[in-house]
């Protein structure tokens, strides 16, 4: 099945332990098939007892991923996340300000770098939590300001659409197929491509309507907390496919990272949809 998360697109194979290669999640028509030869997860197939390397050598057991793995490494991510959020928050002053363009900055290129070569280790995913940490520390400071109380309403609302959307997906109320993976990439690529040509538009003075608060405002956040929302079972889905895979155990920061942007991305729109309720 092929990956579902953008930030999965590609895979883990460049994360393969020496002598090794991981085949890519998007490489593979069916679980268990063999791509060009490309070696698999899970029980090995049947071959020459006499052809079967040394019981003498020292090749080091891989130890696989566990949903345990996944849950400790997410919890850990956002741990950080939070604590960097709450310590820009505690400066006096604007000071956290002068922090947060180069704080986004770093952290859009560090997820990009991320995505692009599959990292998945613990210094990457931590870095990439801090650093958005910052930058959501002195946004949500800047929101609570002027709409008092509103931050501790995103969140409750975010985690609120996490855990329903876990629910749903444990359920089985939607389940994760190829044209489903489909559909959620076109919506994720629309998204994208309108909230750039409406932030290029305001360069230049022109007002799109999809950003002040006006009711076509209010009705594309609903459109992108949706967006956002389905985007979590593509999160969940991948966890499953790469447990059941056999992964290694540090894949689980890759995907702790996945879950960490679409937790972010959520967050963030939702905090803006309240505060155009609030406006009105």
């Amino acid at each position: 099945m092929p990956s579902k998360n953008p930030a999965f697109s590609r895979g883990f194979g460049n994360n393969a332990g020496p002598g090794q290669q991981y085949a890519g999640w998007g490489n593979q028509p069916q679980y268990g098939a063999p791509q060009y030869g490309a070696p698999q997860y899970g029980a090995p197939a049947p071959q020459d007892q006499y052809a079967a390397p040394s019981p003498y050598g020292t090749t080091p057991a891989t130890r696989y991923m566990t949903m345990d793995d996944v849950v400790t490494k997410t919890g850990i991510s956002f741990l950080v996340t939070v604590l960097a959020a709450a310590a820009v928050w505690a400066m006096p002053g604007n000071a956290a300000w002068g922090l947060a363009l180069p704080a986004v900055l770093v952290a859009f290129v560090l997820g990009l770098v991320i995505s692009f070569k599959q990292i998945a280790n613990p210094a990457a995913t931590l870095a990439y939590g801090a650093l958005y940490g910052v930058a959501l520390g002195a946004i949500s400071e800047a929101f609570n300001s002027i709409y008092d109380g509103i931050v501790m309403q995103a969140v409750i609302g975010t985690f609120g659409v996490f855990a329903g959307m876990l629910v749903v997906y444990k359920t089985g109320a939607v389940r994760v197929t190829p044209k489903f993976t489909r559909w959620m990439l076109g919506a994720m690529i629309g998204v994208l491509v309108l909230m750039g040509a409406n932030l290029i538009a305001s360069l230049f003075g022109v007002n799109l309507g999809l950003r002040d608060g006006s009711p076509l405002a209010i009705v594309f956040s609903l459109v992108v907390i949706g967006v956002a929302a389905f985007s979590l079972l593509l999160d969940f889905d991948m966890a499953d496919e790469a447990i059941r895979r056999g992964a290694p155990a540090k894949f689980a920061w890759y995907i702790a990272f996945g879950l960490l942007v679409t937790v972010v991305w959520l967050y963030l729109e939702i905090l803006r949809l309240l505060s155009y309720l609030q406006d009105d």
